[in-house]
């Protein structure tokens, strides 16, 4: 009797775990990718959220997948509803999402605007080295931006020149494809660039390769000949 009931508290986390992850995954689908890639406070505090009602569910004999059901429903339809407002008054967005801060202004740090941010210089220089650059004076403006990462104009000295300020001709910039992925052929990928399994064969042939197998990526350029292959 025993074993039987541990057997179904077994199954009933399992199916939880499932149908939880399931939710999840379905949520972040409906909700849109900036739940992830351009997460602000308000966003951070959801995913929180969301993950703490799943995972005390999980081990609490008196909830159910039904109510894990609700709950994630329930924050869901908070959560959209909170987008929704954001999109349509703008006065919300300042509380909801937060605005981002200018920090370095022509040259100098506004130090009033670095410490409402809660910054130091080092979390400072941090931020900028990620952005390669490793001097201060290098930087003409900086934005903190409502999801932690900063955003750098160099000044006029350290800005790269682009193909416009050397006058060159106007290019087609092509889209390079990656037709093979962990030694395994992306057949959509060959097929949007009008080559066939013949010409990838020929390709590996003349570069010593016998099949996919023994490549770890592949790309191919349009207006290039040659396939660009990287070995295991």
């Amino acid at each position: 009797m025993t074993r039987i009931v541990i057997n179904v508290e077994y199954f009933q986390i399992t199916a939880e775990t499932f149908f939880g992850f399931a939710a999840l995954f379905v949520l972040t689908k409906v909700l849109g990718k900036t739940q992830i890639t351009q997460i602000t406070a308000f966003d951070f505090i959801a995913a929180l959220v969301l993950g703490e009602l799943v995972g005390n569910a999980l081990y609490d004999d008196e909830i159910g997948i039904i109510k894990i059901g609700f709950a994630i429903t329930l924050w869901g339809v908070l959560i959209y509803a909170t987008e929704v407002i954001t999109e349509k008054f703008k006065g919300t967005r300042e509380v909801l999402e937060g605005q981002p801060s200018l920090i370095i202004r022509k040259g100098q740090i506004d130090r009033e605007a670095l410490k409402n941010s809660k910054l130091d210089i080092n979390q400072l220089q941090h931020l900028l080295r990620s952005k390669d650059v490793f001097s201060l004076k290098d930087v003409e403006f900086a934005v903190l931006e409502t999801d932690g990462t900063i955003s750098v104009l160099k000044s006029f000295a350290q800005q790269n020149s682009t193909k416009a300020d050397l006058e060159l001709p106007e290019q087609q910039v092509p889209l390079p494809r990656c037709i093979i992925s962990d030694g395994e052929v992306l057949w959509d990928n060959l097929s949007e660039a009008n080559l066939d399994r013949e010409w990838l064969q020929k390709q590996l042939e003349a570069q010593h390769f016998n099949s996919p197998d023994e490549v770890l990526y592949a790309e191919f350029e349009e207006g290039k000949s040659d396939l660009f292959i990287m070995s295991f």
